[in-house]
Order: C-alpha cells, then sequence, then structure tokens
C-alpha cells in the first residue's frame, strides 16, 4: 500500500505539460492531470513528472 502524498505537495507541483492542476489518484499510485487526460505514476512515493512516462487516462 502506498502512502498519499501530503496535500501541500499536491498544491505546488503542476502538470509539467500544461502547467494544470495534478489530483492524487484514490489508490495513491498517480498523480492525475484532468487537462492532458495524462497519469504520471508515483514510484516509491517519489512523483515521477517526466512527460515521457506518463501513461493516457482511460475510462
Amino acid at each position: 500500500m502506498t502512502m498519499p502524498l501530503d496535500p501541500k505537495l499536491l498544491q505546488i507541483i503542476a502538470c509539467p505539460k500544461c502547467r494544470g492542476r495534478l489530483e492524487s489518484k484514490p489508490d495513491g499510485s498517480a498523480l492525475l492531470c484532468p487537462a492532458c487526460r495524462l497519469a504520471y505514476p508515483i514510484v516509491d512515493e517519489i512523483p515521477d513528472l517526466i512527460t515521457e512516462d506518463a501513461q493516457p487516462l482511460t475510462d
């Protein structure tokens, strides 16, 4: 089980592609950008904000 990110961190980090707001995935495994429809993985409790590593969101 992963630990949730500090809410203060979520207030200051942004999507590297569009600079939009990121949201934490409910299970804590990724940060989601609704604008770009990308999921940035969280690896060992560290957000991987490399655009090339992001996965497209699926509905």
